[in-house]
């Protein structure tokens, strides 16, 4: 969140709107944009509910992180919360107003869209949500008091 506001503040004071400075070649450069919706701009129209949308979202998120109980689930909740945070900041204090405020985006993926580093951390906490889910590792739920207790099936020993 904190990085996320810093290279936003960079970006307002280094890059401009109308030039993109290339980073690698065509698929990845620095470029300022103001973002009134989600990605791609979905939802320009509904800034205000947006912003309310994630006054939620961060709360939910937050007592969800607080209720997790696998070190990957707090890691991806983690980074998703942060991503909610720093574009509600945005949402809440930058022009035009409050509550209805554009986010600051300045990294340009080719022709597709422009994100900034709080859309950085929301897709990584997807992403480590889908691989925490995918392998089952949820909700760290430990083995059963007397799993420990079975004797094992080649030596017929029974660990105390």
């Amino acid at each position: 969140m904190l990085l996320d506001q810093a290279t936003k503040a960079v970006a307002l004071g280094g890059l401009s709107q109308d030039e993109r400075i290339p980073l690698l070649g065509d698929l990845l450069g620095l470029q300022l944009a103001f973002n009134p919706g989600t990605i791609l701009s979905l939802g320009a129209g509904f800034t205000g509910l947006l912003t309310v949308f994630g006054v939620v979202a961060v709360v939910v998120l937050a007592m969800a992180a607080a209720r997790a109980r696998n070190g990957w689930w707090a890691v991806g909740i983690g980074l998703i919360l942060g991503g909610a945070i720093g574009n509600l900041i945005d949402r809440l204090f930058a022009p035009p107003g409050f509550g209805v405020g554009h986010v600051t985006d300045f990294l340009a993926y080719g022709n597709w869209f422009i994100g900034n580093l709080a859309d950085v951390a929301l897709g990584a906490g997807v992403i480590v949500l889908l691989i925490t889910l995918s392998t089952g590792r949820r909700t760290g739920t430990p083995p059963t008091p007397d799993a420990d207790l079975r004797p094992n099936t080649e030596t017929g020993v029974t660990k105390p």
